[in-house]
């Protein structure tokens, strides 16, 4: 049996990816974990928040899950965990569907919009405009209230290293590692990391062949606005993605 491991964007939880459930190919199955700092999901001991912490979270989660068989798909911050996972190679593991994921190289976020995501840390008016600015296709009241929602329940700590080292970071030099296939979508309507900074900063560092498929009107929130794209083509039908 499959199993698609989803990691979610930052300041969000696992419960973005309940809609793919149904779309999911037969026999498979999703596991959506709330990441350290986000959700429910409080962080270890010593954790240092940074891509490659994350990314050793992950793999422990895998292990403990028995997974000999699966995918991962990584939205926006769980993007570039999962690019360095798969540097790594870990046995199993047979595709990556990245999702508007945040660069390996650093994301080119200017200083003052750092400087206001900062300070935007626990304000639910602010959590409401960043929900307006990262979608481009309207979403249910339910939707909105859970962004929200996950926005605000973020912690502090996961929060501001996000902001300040992990966007930041540069693995690129661990892209030539990455043997699985892979597929890029983005959002035509991101503000987030827009179709043009994928072209220039992630696309050329992924393997030989890899699809940039662009989702017309939609903003950061792919498996919220455009759930059935995910699955459409060659990712739907082919087992080794």
């Amino acid at each position: 049996m499959t199993t698609y491991l989803a990691l979610h964007y930052w300041a969000g939880s696992g419960r973005e990816f309940e809609l793919l459930k149904p779309l999911l190919p037969p026999g498979s199955r999703l596991l959506a974990p709330d990441l350290p700092g986000f959700g429910d999901q409080a962080a270890p001991a010593s954790f240092d928040y940074s891509v490659a912490s994350y990314a050793d979270w992950v793999a422990k989660y895998s292990e403990a899950n028995k997974l000999t068989d699966y995918q991962i798909i990584g939205h926006s911050m769980g993007g570039k965990i999962a690019l360095l996972l798969a540097a790594r190679r870990p046995v199993g593991l047979r595709g990556l569907l990245l999702l508007s994921p945040s660069p390996p190289s650093a994301e080119p976020l200017s200083d003052a919009d750092r400087a206001a995501s900062l300070a935007a840390y626990g304000q639910p008016a602010e959590a409401e405009k960043t929900f307006v600015k990262i979608t481009g296709i309207p979403l249910p009241e339910q939707e909105r209230q859970q962004v929200v929602a996950d926005n605000l329940r973020t912690t502090r700590a996961a929060w501001e290293a996000w902001l300040l080292h992990g966007s930041r970071e540069d693995i690129s030099a661990q892209m030539p590692r990455i043997e699985v296939p892979c597929r890029l979508l983005v959002g035509e309507n991101d503000q987030a990391i827009s179709p043009a900074v994928q072209r220039q900063h992630t696309l050329p560092l992924l393997p030989a062949g890899t699809a940039l498929v662009v989702v017309p009107g939609a903003g950061h929130l792919l498996p919220l606005e455009a759930p059935e794209e995910l699955f459409k083509g060659q990712y739907a039908n082919d087992a080794a993605l």
